[in-house]
């Protein structure tokens, strides 16, 4: 059975109860009143009768008035104490008894339904009583044929409208909830198609202006088809990338390895090119491990009071040696700061930036760094004059594997695989800092990063910002 099978039965199951009582109630209330109307006029007929009736000491009854002003369709008999007729109205005088049999019983007016001359009666039986003593009993009764017949039109009646309410209800929840569900069709079959296809940009339409918990269900899939696409485009993407990094050092030393085997003897400098190129796979392996454990969480971060101007110190005394005086390294300006975060891995975000930038500032030229205290925020800079990098490439740079143009590199060697800055900038996000960059195409490039003194207290954002926050890799 269907969902929309299913909810249209609920409703119309709770739109027929609701119809149900509802007709009862109405029946109940109309019977109700017309009865009541009936019973008023049998009241008010009694009492005319019981006002022209006398009884003496002994309890004989009497009718004092020659002619009773009473409606025609009305009947009634006069009873004495000793069960004799004492009076009956002309239209009653075919009836063979009582009309109410049991009204030796009666002691308080009575009304009941009865069968007389194969017709239904309203029979009101009232004791004649002279001061606490019961001398006899009136029965007056009125034909309710017209009651009953408008009974039960009036049952014929909302037995139809509740049928045909009925009916047009559950044909139109039959509509409203295939109009409501149809997303979830849209859904469905948008599912099967990415089973069968293997194709995750297809999107399910949105209706304008709906808002109801449908759409949001719709909403929330569509943005989970996004996050999947991205991912598998991602893993795709990395299994390409991956692959081709570790095609070409195994080609080396492929080649090596058959070049030696060719001259039947070893070679030295095929062995340091094997070498050279064993420790490039032994990096790329260690960048993919430390890549895989940011990206899933499992990067063990131990966070810490850090003296971040001792830090940077360190950082510009190891790039000294990187550089081996080729270039102009300085410390431009540091002020004492302490972040909490884990030394190390601060400290291979500020080596990542400053090889870096050994790696593509031309020799001779000048690479510095600043260290500042801005309100709550430690704010670091490394600045070279190198080749400066393109707005389109800033967008790209925090990608995995992205390496840029290779022409600002000094030389083939100088070639990484593009997981630094993404690493760089994983560490930074997750010590609740960010990562700005500014740059322009032969001028230069400012990388700053910004840490928040205690994470315990992170205030808002900076407002000098230097360029849009690279997108997260998802």
């Amino acid at each position: 059975m269907s969902l929309r099978l299913r909810l249209t039965i609920i409703y119309t199951a709770l739109l027929s109860g609701v119809v149900l009582l509802l007709s009862i109630v109405v029946y109940s209330m109309v019977s109700v009143v017309v009865t009541n109307q009936v019973d008023s006029e049998l009241e008010q007929s009694a009492i005319q009768i019981i006002d022209v009736m006398r009884a003496d000491s002994v309890g004989e009854i009497a009718i004092v008035a020659d002619n009773m002003n009473v409606s025609s369709n009305l009947y009634y008999q006069v009873w004495s104490i000793e069960n004799q007729l004492l009076d009956v109205s002309d239209n009653a005088s075919q009836l063979q008894g009582p009309m109410d049999s049991s009204y030796p019983d009666r002691s308080e007016p009575t009304f009941k339904n009865v069968q007389l001359l194969d017709e239904p009666f309203r029979v009101l039986t009232v004791p004649l009583s002279v001061e606490g003593d019961v001398y006899g009993w009136l029965q007056i009764s009125v034909p309710v044929v017209d009651l009953r017949y408008t009974q039960r039109l009036l049952i014929f009646v909302l037995s139809i409208s509740a049928l045909f309410s009925i009916i047009t209800g559950g044909v139109v929840g039959w509509m409203i909830t295939g109009q409501a569900l149809e997303p979830l069709e849209t859904m469905a079959e948008v599912t099967r198609q990415i089973t069968s296809t293997d194709d995750l940009s297809k999107r399910i339409p949105v209706v304008a202006g709906s808002n109801d918990e449908v759409s949001e269900l719709v909403l929330a899939f569509n943005q989970t088809l996004v996050r999947l696409e991205r991912l598998f485009n991602s893993q795709r993407r990395f299994l390409a990338d991956v692959s081709h990094e570790l095609r070409t050092p195994l080609t080396v030393i492929k080649g090596n390895v058959g070049l030696m085997r060719m001259m039947n003897g070893v070679d030295a400098e095929s062995l340091d090119s094997i070498e050279t190129e064993v420790d490039r796979l032994t990096r790329l392996v260690g960048d993919l491990l430390l890549m895989a454990q940011a990206e899933t969480g499992r990067m063990p971060l131990i966070f810490e009071p850090v003296e971040i101007d001792e830090l940077v110190l360190e950082v510009f005394e190891q790039m000294k040696m990187l550089s081996g005086g080729t270039h102009d390294i300085r410390i431009k300006r540091i002020e004492p700061a302490i972040v909490n975060g884990d030394r190390d891995r601060l400290k291979q975000v500020l080596l990542n930036f400053g090889s870096n930038a050994v790696k593509f500032t031309p020799e001779n030229q000048q690479i510095w760094f600043n260290l500042a205290v801005s309100g709550n925020w430690v704010q670091i800079e490394v600045v070279d004059r190198g080749p400066g990098i393109s707005k389109e490439e800033i967008q790209h740079i925090f990608e995995r594997f992205y390496r840029g143009d290779k022409s600002r590199t000094r030389s083939q060697k100088d070639v990484g695989f593009g997981l630094g800055l993404p690493i760089a900038y994983w560490i930074v996000r997750n010590h609740g800092g960010r990562i700005d960059v500014d740059s322009k195409v032969g001028d230069g490039t400012v990388f700053t990063i910004w840490l928040p003194i205690s994470l315990a207290e992170i205030p808002t954002r900076p407002l000098h910002t230097l360029e849009q926050k690279p997108q997260d890799e998802d």
